[in-house]
């Protein structure tokens, strides 16, 4: 892990693997899916130790603070030494994962798809 004194934001997200290229990280940063001290920011932000980042991907937000800055990617091990997540990030994530589990139906999901004959009772039932 090489330790350097300014990175982009970018690339540092990058290098912590929460993205798998600097082009989906900068178009997550463009689409206001990362915060940076409470604030949008723009991919050539620097980033610097003790900086608070808010990075929501898909159904998951959580909050990281910046422990060591790199702008080499490496093994998972070394990228999770780049941050720590707040208490309160993972209470927050895991208080919604119940929510999810809770919510979904009795019944679940289809273990199957649909038949000719199901097909045909739903296109009646919606009425195409």
């Amino acid at each position: 892990m090489s330790v350097d004194e300014q990175v982009r934001l970018d690339k540092w997200l990058w290098a912590a693997r929460f993205y798998k290229t600097r082009s989906l990280a900068s178009d997550a940063i463009n689409g206001g899916k990362v915060h940076l001290n409470g604030s949008r920011a723009k991919p050539s932000k620097e980033v610097k130790l003790d900086d608070q980042l808010r990075i929501r991907r898909a159904t998951t937000e959580m909050t990281v603070v910046v422990t060591a800055i790199s702008s080499k990617r490496g093994s998972a091990t070394i990228a999770q030494t780049l941050y720590s997540e707040t208490a309160e990030s993972i209470a927050e994530r895991e208080r919604l994962e119940v929510l999810r589990k809770l919510s979904t139906p009795a019944g679940g999901f289809a273990d199957h798809k649909p038949d000719k004959r199901e097909r045909r009772k739903i296109i009646r039932f919606i009425g195409k």
